[in-house]
Parts: structure tokens; C-alpha cells; sequence
């Protein structure tokens, strides 16, 4: 009997066969990307809870363990779960839940193990969900009472699930802090109310396949396959802050265009409190880019990009009064105030002003792209406590720096007298812990890149808010790599980088 279905064959075909001969179904879900003892143990106690087992595993693309992972991929690891003679059942579940997966099935018992028994045990934090779905489909939740393995242990150490390079950083690193101390940082940030302020960005992005060179010129001939759009900018690093914190706050102005104001009410209004301020001079920035995919490892590679900016971009006084306002009124509220300056003309000098004069605690990201011609130095703020930048941005802040990156992270520091973060792409990143002048360089995390435009976004809102939750220097710079790296495979800003995926990350590396 082939073991492997799907879950539509399941809820169509076989669960109302094995309801009338009036048998009861166990599930059990997980990664399983190396089948061990424990889970077996586990999956012959859920089988002697029930008549028949049915064993989820999460499809590859939804895994969020960290880098190599999973290790084997989806065919291998169903086969391992099909070859337990106590196993009746195995199913794909594409989807970051198992909420799916349990609509299907509705089984009577959903089996965990004993590492979820204890809520506050629970990384994902998930498990009160988990119980609550399972009761509305008529079961229950259970527990097995196995050894605990980690398969992730096993992986690291025995398969090279992580390079060397990270292996070692990660076992130096343990030397000092511990996943302990990285989920208590993480419970505290759940309590900060925070403000993000800076410039709203609508990402379109646009696939097309590319078919060669035309033929009477040097232009690309493309053919047209479908059109996305996503909000970014300020807003996509308020969307990953609200993973973290539940007090989330968006400061930013938009043109008047009515779509714009619906789809940030639609997509952000149910976790983040909105303070827009409408232009009736300039329109909401949208930047469009043109894709081709490699579909195969599932790359992407901008083909050229055309924005809406204004070369001159002028809010009328009437809305920068308005933002000032605004802004003066409410930012002592707040413990943490997220700058997203990425040069297009919202944070004004007097806007600037009353951020460094009055925040508790600044966290700073000041780009230079293509449409401010890198005029938009970090430099020009004066405080920060943490700031995030890239290799070109620090350039053109210490030019006399550019043979040094050491030099030029400490001369900012110094500049702005918080600790920071040089994020270096495929490099990894530097940080700098402005306390005592301790620098540390970090490697990159993730071995696949789908996309690198938002990375960079993603490391700054992580790391930044784990620095305004009080922690050092070093654990902002692997918790915001953790970032990045969740940032590189995800597409543009289509989706966010959840805090749960971000601990799952952290938890793998920790295990060396």
C-alpha cells in the first residue's frame, strides 16, 4: 500500500472509509528531516493512541530551521516516515501551520511531544492555537512521553547541516549567551511600544521571461508573466516589528491615492496603528521592478527598474506641519523609535530635530539608493542608539575609511554614540558595542538567496529591536543576521519575518 497521500485524497477518499468501519485517527506533525529514535518512539505511542496514524511533514519551502535545513528533502523524508510499520499515513503540508493539515484530517487525538507539554517550552508558541484548532474539528490534544533528541543536534554535528565557519562562531558565541537568554530578550520586546517613522514605499514587482537580445538592438525582448505589488519601505520594516512587539505604531505620509489607503487599512491596520499624513503634491513612492526567475533554484535576477519619484520631492508645509505635530505630541509615549530615512524627502531637518531631541531610544537605517544620489549620508543625524548600514553607505559617510571598515563602524559609532551594525551581504555583518569599543564579525547564515532586496531591512528591524530590549551589541548582530537571512529567501516583502521562525533560527544555531 503506497503510505503517501494527499490531503485532499484524505478528506475525499480514505477519512470517510475509515469513519464508517469506525476507526479513530492519531496525527502527528513535524519537520522530520532525520527520523531517530525519539521520533520513533514517539510516532509508536501516537499509533497506540488511535487506530490509525497519519504523520504531516512541513514541505521544504515553509521550513524556517535555519540554514541546510531541511537536510533531505521532501520525497526522502516522506519515504523514511512511510518505511515505520506504525505509520498508516503520509502528507505534504505546505503551509507554516498545521492548520490545514488538521481541517483535513480532523483527528481525534493530535499528538505532540513531551517538549510541548510545558506552554512556556514552546518556541513557536503555538501550541494553545494548535489545541483550540483541534477542539473546534472535534479532537483532542495529547503527549507521548519519549527521550527527547534533537534532530537538529545530529544534523549540525554529524551532517554538516552548517558550514564551519558558522559552527565555530556559533560554539564561541555559546560561550557567552545561551537560548535562554535570547527568548527572555524576546518576551521583554513584547512590551515595548514602539514607532516607526519614515518613508512609505509600494514594491511592484513585475515577472517576465527573458528571450534574448532584439534583434536591431541591444535592448532584452521579454515576455510578460504576471504583476505583484507589496507595501515596503517603512512600512514592511513595521510589518517585522510587529511580530515582536504588540504595540506597533506606522508614522508616515502618502499621496492620495485611495488604493494606497486601502490596501495599508487592509494589510497592516489589524496589527499596527496608523498615523498617515496625505499629500495632495506628492504621490505615494512606488518602486517597480522587472524580474526573471530561475526556476530551478528558485532565484530571481532584476532585469531594470523604473520608480515614481519626483526628481524634487516637496511636501507642502501644511502636511510637514501636520507630521510635526503629530509627532512632538505622541513620541515620549514610545520606548523605541524606528527611523526609516531612506532619502525621499519625508524626514525633513526639523522632523530629524525633534526625533534626536525627544525619543528614549533611537534606532536608525539611513539609505542611499539610486534616487537620492547618494546624498543621503548617515552622518547628518547626530544620535542614534543603534544604527544599521551597508558597505556602500559607510563609504560615502568615511571615504577616507573605504580600505577599512573597522575605522569607519568605530568612527560612526563615535559619531552617534550607540552600537551598530555593517551588514556586508554574503559576508555576513560587523557589529560594534559603542560601550567598550568590542567589534565582531559575524558570518552570513543562509547558503540560498531567492532575493536580496529587503535583507537589509529585515536584519535592521530585528536587530534593532533586540538592542532597544537591552541586549548586547554581539546577540543584535545574530539575531538581526537571523534576519536577513529569513529576509534573502523571502521575495521582495510579500511576506514578513515572524518572530517564531526567527527563534527556530536561532535555536539551530545555538545547537552545536
Amino acid at each position: 500500500m503506497n503510505k503517501v497521500v494527499s490531503k485532499e485524497a484524505f478528506k475525499e477518499e480514505i477519512k470517510p472509509r475509515l469513519r464508517s468501519e469506525g476507526k479513530t485517527i492519531a496525527l502527528c506533525h513535524g519537520v522530520f528531516d532525520l527520523v531517530h529514535p525519539g521520533h520513533i518512539i514517539h510516532l509508536e505511542q501516537a499509533k497506540a493512541m488511535a487506530d490509525v496514524l497519519v504523520v504531516s511533514i512541513t514541505a521544504s519551502n515553509y521550513v524556517r530551521k535555519g540554514p541546510g535545513r531541511p537536510y533531505f528533502d521532501d520525497e526522502m523524508r516522506m519515504k523514511f516516515l512511510s518505511a515505520l510499520e506504525c505509520v498508516d499515513y503520509v502528507m505534504l503540508s505546505e503551509g507554516y501551520t498545521v492548520d490545514d493539515i488538521v481541517k483535513n484530517v480532523e483527528p481525534d487525538i493530535y499528538v505532540k511531544g513531551q517538549e510541548y507539554a510545558r506552554a512556556s517550552d514552546d518556541l513557536t508558541g503555538k501550541i494553545q492555537e494548535e489545541k483550540e484548532l483541534v477542539e473546534r474539528h472535534g479532537g483532542k490534544l495529547g503527549f507521548t512521553t519519549g527521550q527527547v533528541f534533537s534532530s537538529t543536534k545530529l544534523i549540525n554535528t554529524a551532517m554538516s547541516g552548517l558550514s564551519e565557519e558558522v559552527r565555530q562562531y556559533m560554539a564561541d558565541f555559546k560561550t557567552r549567551h545561551t537560548m535562554d537568554e535570547i527568548r527572555e530578550y524576546a518576551e521583554n520586546i513584547c512590551g515595548l511600544k514602539v514607532l516607526v517613522i519614515g518613508d512609505l514605499i509600494i514594491d511592484k514587482y513585475t515577472y517576465c521571461n527573458v528571450q534574448g537580445m532584439m534583434s536591431k538592438d541591444m535592448g532584452y525582448s521579454a515576455r510578460l508573466s504576471y504583476s505583484e505589488e507589496y507595501l515596503g519601505g517603512a512600512a514592511a520594516i513595521a510589518r517585522h516589528l510587529s511580530s515582536f512587539s504588540s504595540d506597533v505604531t506606522l508614522m508616515s505620509m502618502i499621496g492620495g491615492e485611495e488604493e494606497v489607503r486601502l490596501r495599508l487599512f487592509d494589510q497592516l491596520s489589524d496589527k499596527i496603528q496608523l498615523r498617515l499624513i496625505c499629500s495632495s503634491t506628492v504621490p505615494t513612492i512606488v518602486k517597480h521592478r522587472y524580474l526573471t526567475r530561475n526556476d530551478k533554484r528558485e532565484e530571481y535576477r532584476k532585469v531594470f527598474a523604473i520608480n515614481n519619484i519626483p526628481e524634487n520631492v516637496r511636501y507642502e508645509q501644511e502636511a510637514y506641519g501636520e507630521l510635526r505635530e503629530k509627532l512632538e505630541s505622541r513620541i515620549e509615549e514610545y520606548d523605541a523609535v524606528f527611523v526609516c530615512d531612506f532619502g525621499h524627502g519625508m524626514i525633513s531637518r526639523e522632523i530629524m530635530k525633534v526625533i534626536q531631541e525627544k525619543a528614549k531610544f533611537i534606532a536608525l537605517n539611513c539609505q542611499t539608493n539610486s534616487s537620492n544620489k547618494g546624498l543621503n549620508i548617515i552622518t547628518k543625524y547626530k544620535r542614534a542608539d543603534a544604527f544599521s548600514l551597508d558597505q556602500q553607505e559607510l563609504k560615502l559617510a568615511f571615504p577616507e575609511e573605504a580600505a577599512d571598515e573597522r575605522a569607519g563602524l568605530q568612527k560612526l559609532s563615535e559619531h552617534l554614540g550607540g552600537k551598530g551594525w555593517l551588514t556586508r551581504g554574503s559576508k555576513g555583518a560587523w557589529g560594534i558595542d559603542k560601550e567598550n569599543g568590542t567589534m565582531w564579525q559575524c558570518p552570513a547564515f543562509t547558503l540560498q538567496v531567492k532575493d536580496t532586496i529587503g535583507a537589509g531591512d529585515a536584519f535592521f528591524a530585528v536587530a534593532g529591536i533586540y538592542a532597544a530590549a537591552g541586549a548586547p551589541a554581539e546577540v543584535g548582530t545574530v539575531m538581526g543576521n537571523i534576519g536577513g537571512a529569513l529576509g534573502a529567501n523571502i521575495v521582495g516583502n510579500r511576506e514578513s519575518v515572524e518572530k517564531v521562525n526567527v527563534l527556530k533560527f536561532g535555536s539551530t544555531l545555538m545547537n552545536v
